[in-house]
């Protein structure tokens, strides 16, 4: 199980400030802005959140759905390692080392979360409560896909209408 904080920014550097920070929790003194954000869990943004949008959508996944850009760490300052020397020697506080990450969410999965046919949406979130990644929810787990899906749409139409993306924090 993850937690994955989805959340807008106006560009790529106001999203990965304090990378190693909650995005719900605005901290002033450390430099963390508040950002409208809304935490998950289970809801990562290369598949469940993909499929939500395709399915919002009415596209095949595949197509043209490329979902994330990684900005951390694969965009810290350092390269990422290439072999199993250079993992071995990264020091212990290394961000690559870290279960922590930051995405860049498509500007396609923003649009058709964005799009959403509210009174659709039940039978969209029906279709998304049967696929593979929640066969192991019991009834009480996919009670909480409606409400999830209603505040990423929210989120989505939020960052849309500010011309913002969409970026997921993530600890895994």
């Amino acid at each position: 199980m993850g937690f994955y904080e989805y959340y807008r920014a106006a560009d790529r550097e106001t999203a990965i400030i304090q990378p190693e920070r909650s995005r719900v929790i605005a901290d002033p003194k450390y430099g963390m802005p508040e950002f409208d954000a809304v935490e998950t869990k289970w809801l990562d943004p290369w598949i469940t959140l993909s499929e939500l949008a395709a399915l919002i959508g009415d596209v095949d996944l595949p197509t043209g759905l490329d979902t994330t850009v990684s900005l951390y760490p694969s965009s810290y300052p350092d390269p990422a390692p290439q072999t199993d020397e250079e993992w071995d020697a990264l020091p212990e506080d290394s961000p690559y080392l870290s279960d922590m990450g930051i995405e860049e969410l498509s500007v396609n999965v923003r649009d058709l979360l964005a799009g959403a046919d509210d009174a659709r949406l039940p039978r969209v979130v029906e279709r998304w409560a049967k696929s593979e990644q929640f066969s192991h929810f019991n009834s009480t787990d996919l009670e909480y896909l409606m409400p999830a899906a209603k505040d990423l749409i929210g989120l989505s139409r939020r960052a849309k209408e500010h011309g913002q993306q969409l970026y997921c924090w993530l600890c895994t």
